[in-house]
């Protein structure tokens, strides 16, 4: 006895390939007939789906044994253990089809046990085989060919229960098909078989023929499948067919109940040949006002003189005659002279002999709708030119962000080479001042860069408003036709309110000035004056200041909206609608005021009420003058120093290095934590806050678990991002200088000898 692998005929292994295909896209075809039906029709088409899938993969398994041939050994077929074979799936595809229809949540489970019916299948159709040898099967390839014939099964319920278009049941009907064959020949594959002359003896009786059976039972099985696919057909185009009608019929009921629902919200009337109104219905007179008295008048009284000077009435009964039908939107008048935006229609009422006896006309207001679309113009628009804004504000916040750091450079290495310059060239000296001075202009420069971005942490102070004003004289300069004019008072009280925001208030309301007026150029006029609470503030003493120009003023209604975000008279591209509520947020949010006065050709004046301030002292800006380096008051410490950016982190540790610390420099958190780990002692560390990876906050957070009581200074030309951080937590702001450095770990180390206020930074816990 010997292996023998046997061999297979290639036109029938493709003829079962074409079945499998056809019969998982019959299957799937029908199976939208039963989810397009219901009862008794639905479980017909059900059992119609279960049969084609059952029968036709039995055929392509069939057809597939009688393709296989043994040289030298006739192979026939036991007729019980087939029709065996030919029962099982088709019975199992059936349950498989019915239950998961009623519980979708049974896919899996079903689709295992379709598919082990369907290699049960196999396996029986392979044991009614009568030859003279045995078989010997392969374990993996029958574990393969079974998960083959599960999946298949799992895929074919879903799909057979969604909805799919042609093209998408072909496509599965081809892949389906394959994975069938696959099956089989995978199954086949494993299979070995053992030439024996005694299992010859015994099948030679009762056995069925092979070469004629195999195209018998595929032609029957194309056929069956064909009429299966033609009752499909037919039974989709009668359902199409008895929808559209279905459909046709809902659209004209609908019509019809529009019609006599609506008809009291429009205006339906019908005219004469000539335009004049022959009757007039309950909508007509609730929409326009008219009653019967209108009947006889012509209709161009409905429309406007504007309309009725143009021909316009005229014009839309003519194109209605020629035509059959004119439509449109435009503005109508009622009976007491109001308008209203309207959709109108005429349509041609014709005779027999297609002669015009009249026009029948509908009119509805449609006046809300257009409002509606105006308003959500008008928010796209400012919408988009909000989120430009936004986009500017952010890219100018990162740009001062960057620029604070190289002012930080430029500033730190200007005050140290000064300090090492010999004084006997006093020239040398005036232009490192004055290097020093263009530094700290610059530094003011990124300060109102980052409040224009909202990315700057901004606190109300108390400010002088005539000196802040002066202050600002560099950006009022406008076009040499517009003069800008002051006037304040010799005594004026002081305001608290956030500077910065304050000087930006001012920027915006001169340049709406500046917008407000013509070509030829005018005056704007900034003052300022104390009142007395009025018009729902708190009682007290205000400071009212005041931006006035000789513009082109604005009327009632405008002025009525003018403080309303996104609202601008300016058109698109050329402002934002959001200067002046951001100056009514800053007034209002210090406890004051934005009040408007305008009067067309006469101008515009903004005026700004703040409470003024018991406390006279205003303090000096930090940036205004260079401070002078400050003696050092503190013992000589261990400074660990972290920065991203080389060029800070060299300008801070020269600083410190001036003083006589002992620095030690880190590029990154990371590198920061691992120095504090391998050095025993370290007094303070000063890191900058925005940097890749770990930040400052996170830096500080690992110095606290790492060292406790080791205080931390936060170095930020980002100060918004500091909002969530603890209030305790030291901070200096770039640029700084080495003054006012030596302040800040001046202060952080007495703080920290103090009993009752020690610096330090506890780790989170979960």
């Amino acid at each position: 006895m010997h292996h023998h692998p046997g061999s297979h005929d290639p036109v029938l292994v493709a003829l079962s390939v074409l079945i499998a295909a056809l019969s998982s896209y019959t299957a799937l075809d029908l199976a939208t007939r039963m989810r397009a039906a219901s009862g008794t029709v639905s479980l017909g088409w059900l059992v119609a789906a279960a049969v084609a899938m059952g029968g036709g993969i039995w055929s392509m398994h069939f057809v597939a044994m009688l393709a296989f041939t043994l040289p030298g050994v006739d192979v026939s077929y036991d007729p019980l253990l087939t029709l065996l074979s030919l029962a099982l799936p088709i019975l199992v595809a059936a349950a498989a089809f019915l239950i998961v229809s009623q519980r979708s949540s049974t896919l899996i489970a079903s689709g295992i046990g379709m598919g082990l019916a369907i290699s049960g299948m196999h396996y029986t159709g392979m044991s009614a085989m009568r030859m003279a040898a045995s078989i010997n099967y392969d374990t993996a390839w029958v574990v393969a060919s079974i998960a083959i014939a599960i999946g298949a099964s799992i895929v074919a319920l879903r799909l057979a229960f969604h909805m799919t278009s042609v093209r998408e049941r072909i496509s599965a009907g081809i892949v389906m098909g394959l994975a069938i064959s696959g099956m089989h020949y995978a199954a086949m594959q494993g299979s070995s078989f053992v030439l024996t002359e005694r299992v010859l003896g015994r099948a030679a009786s009762g056995t069925v023929g092979q070469a004629p059976l195999a195209f018998l039972i595929a032609g029957t099985t194309i056929v069956v499948l064909m009429i299966g696919l033609v009752a499909a057909v037919y039974d989709r185009a009668s359902a199409e067919r008895a929808g559209r009608e279905a459909e046709a019929l809902r659209r004209s009921e609908e019509r019809f109940r529009l019609l006599v629902e609506g008809v009291a919200d429009h205006a339906i009337f019908m005219l004469d040949p000539e335009g004049r109104v022959a009757n007039w219905n309950l909508g007509a007179n609730r929409l326009i006002g008219y009653g019967e008295e209108i009947v006889g008048a012509h209709y161009a009284i409905l429309h406007t003189d504007e309309d009725r000077d143009a021909g316009v009435p005229d014009a839309l009964l003519r194109d209605a005659k020629r035509d059959g039908k004119s439509a449109g939107e435009g503005w109508r008048v009622r009976k007491d002279g109001s308008r209203f935006w309207a959709e109108a229609t005429i349509r041609a009422v014709r005779n027999e002999r297609s002669e015009t006896i009249g026009f029948a006309k509908i009119v509805r207001d449609v006046t809300e709708r257009r409002l509606s679309q105006e308003a959500l113009e008008r928010t796209r628009d400012a919408l988009a030119i909000s989120q430009k804004m936004e986009t500017v504000g952010q890219l100018t916040g990162g740009v001062a962000h960057d620029f604070n750091n190289i002012l930080a450079v430029i500033l730190g290495s200007l005050e140290l080479a000064k300090k090492r310059l010999q004084p006997e060239d006093p020239r040398i000296h005036r232009l490192l001042d004055n290097a020093i001075h263009g530094a700290l202009r610059g530094a003011s420069l990124t300060q109102r860069m980052l409040a224009f971005a909202r990315k700057q942490d901004l606190k109300p102070v108390i400010v002088d408003v005539p000196e802040l004003v002066r202050g600002m004289s560099a950006l009022l300069k406008f076009d040499p036709a517009i003069r800008v004019e002051t006037r304040f008072p010799i005594e004026l009280a002081k305001v608290k309110v956030d500077a910065n925001q304050l000087e930006l208030a001012v920027l915006n309301l001169a340049v709406n000035a500046r917008d407000a007026m013509a070509a030829g150029g005018g005056t704007i006029s900034i003052a300022a004056r104390e009142e007395q609470a009025s018009d729902g503030l708190a009682a007290g003493r205000y400071v009212a200041l005041s931006v006035s120009d000789t513009g082109c003023g604005m009327d009632t209604e405008t002025l009525q909206h003018a403080q309303e975000p996104f609202f601008t008279t300016k058109g698109v591209g050329k402002g934002t609608g959001l200067g002046l509520s951001m100056v009514k947020g800053l007034a209002e949010q210090s406890g004051g005021a934005l009040r408007l006065k305008s009067k067309i050709g006469e101008g515009t004046t903004a005026e700004i009420w703040l409470p003024a301030s018991q406390d006279e002292q205003v303090p000096s800006r930090a940036a205004a003058e260079p401070s002078a380096s400050a003696p050092r008051r503190i013992r000589p410490l261990s400074v660990l120093v972290v920065d991203d950016d080389l060029l800070v982190l060299d300008s801070v540790a020269a600083m410190l290095d001036d003083f006589g610390h002992a620095v030690i420099e880190a590029r990154s958190g990371e590198e920061a934590v691992q120095l504090l780990r391998r050095t025993p002692k370290i007094d303070i560390v000063v890191t900058d806050y925005a940097m890749p990876g770990m930040n400052g906050l996170q830096l500080a957070e690992a110095v606290a678990a790492e060292h406790p009581g080791t205080p931390v200074v936060l170095c930020t030309g980002y100060a918004e991002l500091l909002g969530s951080a603890q209030p305790h937590l030291p901070r200096i702001s770039k640029p700084f200088d080495q003054a006012a450095l030596a302040a800040v770990i001046d202060q952080v180390m007495r703080a920290q000898t103090d009993a009752h206020a020690v610096v330090t930074l506890r780790p989170k816990r979960a």
